[in-house]
Order: structure tokens, then C-alpha cells, then sequence
């Protein structure tokens, strides 16, 4: 299974937020808060070159649950998380958060570089623009690099 939006592509955002609640797992569009700035730098990435260690990179896997869904969560213990970044919730220790009524806590998306609301913090509702319901272009192209071929396969509706 893919994910719904990949880098490269576009995702269009015809359904306002006005019309259905944002549901977990939705792409969406959201106003900028003064402060949130690009989450480009500073984050570590797991070496896919020749620093690789010589007995490869560790990964754990382990189960949490919440509510009625347990999830798998697959970690690189030697990686070294920016816990200093985070978004600090008054009352709350670091790397402790509630998200308060009226507020979503917005995942990043996987890339390098990806932030989420463990560093910038909770969205309001209020600043949900839409929700992304199609991919409209999906470039075949390498970072850096001009794209060399569109995927249709990825073009349509998310689901």
C-alpha cells in the first residue's frame, strides 16, 4: 500500500473542511501561523550511503495502543530525535502532549526533513483550509533533478 500523497505530487484540495470533520489520517491544508516556519533543517536522517555502520542500522519494533487500535511502530534507537525542538505544552513534561479540544495534532509526512505537531504544536480548527481528495500530477523525478516522466498510476482520488 502507498501512501496517499508522495513528493512530487499535488494534491488538490476541492472539499473544504466545512463540509466534513477532518478525519485521522487526512491530508490537509492549513492557514500558517505567525512563527511556524519551513521544517527544513536539523532533523536527523538515517545514513543511505557508505556510512551505514558495518553491522547496518538497528531498528525496534514494538505495539502501543490507542483506544480500540493497537498500532506497529518500527524505531532507529540510535537515532538522535531534536526532543530539544519540541513544542513544550504548558503543565505538560517535554514529550508529553494533550491535544485540547477544538485543536488536531497534524502528522508530518515521512520525508526527510518532516515535521509535525511534536514540534510547531497543535493546529486550530479554525486554520484547516480544506482536505486534500485528489492527486492531480505525480512527477517521476529524483531530488534535485528535473522530472523525466509523470506517474499516472498515482493520479485520482485518495483513499
Amino acid at each position: 500500500m502507498q501512501p496517499s500523497c508522495n513528493s512530487g505530487q499535488s494534491c488538490d484540495t476541492a472539499l473544504a473542511v466545512t463540509y466534513a470533520d477532518a478525519q485521522p489520517s487526512d491530508f490537509v491544508q492549513l492557514f500558517s501561523r505567525s512563527g511556524m516556519g519551513e521544517a527544513s533543517n536539523g532533523f536527523y536522517q538515517i545514513p543511505l550511503n557508505d556510512n551505514v555502520p558495518s553491522g547496518g542500522i538497528r531498528m525496534r519494533e514494538r505495539q502501543e495502543s490507542l483506544g480500540n487500535v493497537t498500532h506497529r511502530i518500527l524505531t532507529v534507537p540510535d537515532a538522535q530525535d531534536r526532543v530539544g525542538a519540541y513544542y513544550q505544552q504548558p503543565g505538560k513534561p517535554l514529550a508529553e502532549w494533550v491535544v485540547p479540544a477544538g485543536h488536531y495534532f497534524m502528522m508530518g509526512d515521512n520525508r526527510d526533513n518532516s515535521a509535525d505537531s511534536r514540534y510547531w504544536g497543535f493546529v486550530p480548527e479554525k486554520n484547516l483550509v480544506g482536505k486534500a481528495t485528489a492527486i492531480w500530477m505525480s512527477f517521476e523525478k529524483q531530488e534535485g533533478e528535473w522530472p523525466t516522466g509523470v506517474r499516472f498510476s498515482r493520479i485520482g482520488g485518495i483513499h
